[in-house]
């Protein structure tokens, strides 16, 4: 079945993340063995959305993109169900990896952020958390890997923005079957596949007047602001705000 979602005067179609798509990254690897359907749907992406043509005009020239992600409450038999997991390449011409934001629409997130050694990231160098609830913001800083989870019993939905001139990076999670931790039915368990893996430091999301936003308010909004999006195209101008995140 073809999953849609109307955003202002446009319907897109998703791009479905199958139960094969997430084989690299199981933790309960007997409970994937087991299964006989690998090809049901798993969570649905929603990719270069705008209201209007004028509001896309705008994004692509500032180099953005606006996406929306559903994530349906599930078990990957004991793990939570989640995204694959990816990080970010480097801006051309300079040592820093592009960043990324996020906002709960709907629903409830957990956002598993982890910074590794660069070219042995199996080397865990810090691990954060951060819970949201529909409304919050989390900005995920350079250089940190990301995995979405879902630990609730309603569909997360969940919108980004990020720059619109890379690939997202999904080899190094894969490599290494998941996460740095896994969100497990009795709390967080570690991949013994990383190394010196710290203990989960708890963060809190985003306060909104770092991006000049009203509390509560909808970041697609700041398609009308996007000069304070910046950050998310050239991080190297702003590394004293992105370093303070977390």
């Amino acid at each position: 079945m073809t999953i849609t979602l109307k955003f202002g005067d446009k319907v897109t179609v998703a791009d479905v993340r199958k139960l094969h798509d997430m084989e690299d990254v199981v933790f309960d690897r007997e409970w994937f063995e087991r299964v006989d359907e690998r090809n049901g749907d798993m969570y649905y992406m929603f990719r270069d959305l705008a209201k209007s043509e004028a509001d896309l005009e705008i994004i692509k020239s500032h180099h953005l993109r606006y996406d929306i992600t559903r994530i349906p409450p599930g078990m990957l038999g004991l793990e939570f169900i989640k995204t694959v997991g990816h990080y970010h390449p480097q801006v051309p011409g300079t040592d820093v990896f592009y960043p990324e934001i996020y906002q709960v629409l709907e629903g409830s997130a957990t956002y598993l952020l982890q910074k590794v050694e660069h070219g042995e990231e199996d080397i865990v160098l810090d691990v954060a958390v951060i819970k949201a609830e529909k409304g919050d913001l989390v900005l995920v800083p350079p250089g940190y890997g990301h995995v979405t989870i879902n630990a609730s019993e309603k569909t997360l939905e969940m919108a980004n923005w990020v720059c619109r001139d890379f690939s997202s990076v999904y080899e190094p999670v894969k490599r290494y079957s998941g996460a740095a931790y896994f969100l497990l039915k009795d709390g967080f368990g570690k991949n013994p596949l990383y190394r010196d893996i710290p203990p989960i430091r708890y963060s809190k999301p985003l306060s909104f007047d770092k991006l000049g936003l009203v509390s509560g308010g909808n970041m697609y909004d700041l398609v009308h602001k996007a000069e304070k999006l910046r950050f998310l195209t050239a991080p190297q101008d702003f590394m004293g705000f992105l370093a303070g995140v977390l």
